[in-house]
């Protein structure tokens, strides 16, 4: 029968080599992460300098003077929030000051824009759940209405 400490010593072991392995070893970044290159860290590094988030906001925090810039690059799908985005940083416009960025700066902030578009989406979906168990989605055709529950 083994002992309890020959079975420590060998998870001890086992732990180990297991840990010796993954740092020279390393590890992929998990599936369905961003990429966060050079262009959209200067482009991150510009967002705080010209303290964008003062009325912006990503995900629901930050300003509320101006629009939440979570998923700007997708709006309307294509390039209209690349389009978009580019009026109002080089020109400014609806209250947004105009900051006299030039073109390298306007593509960072554009590449740090489309890094934050490809996080996630904001707001959240909104589900229900009917008495009966069936969830839906809000903006889902088959969502039943009050009077069919």
């Amino acid at each position: 029968m083994i002992n309890n400490r020959a079975i420590f010593f060998g998870l001890l072991i086992s732990y180990f080599i297991y840990t010796v392995y993954i740092f020279v070893d390393g590890t992929d970044s998990l599936p369905g992460m961003v990429a966060h290159n050079e262009e959209s860290k200067h482009g991150q590094e510009l967002f705080q300098k010209y303290n964008c988030i003062a009325c912006h906001q990503f995900y629901g925090l930050g300003g509320h003077m101006g629009p939440d810039l979570t998923n700007a690059m997708s709006y309307r799908g294509g390039n209209v929030g690349e389009l978009i985005a580019r009026a109002f940083l080089a020109n400014g416009g609806n209250g947004m000051p105009n900051y006299n960025l030039s073109e390298d700066e306007i593509s960072s902030l554009i590449a740090y824009l489309k890094f934050v578009d490809k996080t996630g989406t904001y707001p959240p979906k909104v589900y229900d759940m009917t008495w009966y168990g069936m969830i839906y989605q809000e903006d889902d055709p088959d969502w039943p209405s009050e009077d069919t529950e």
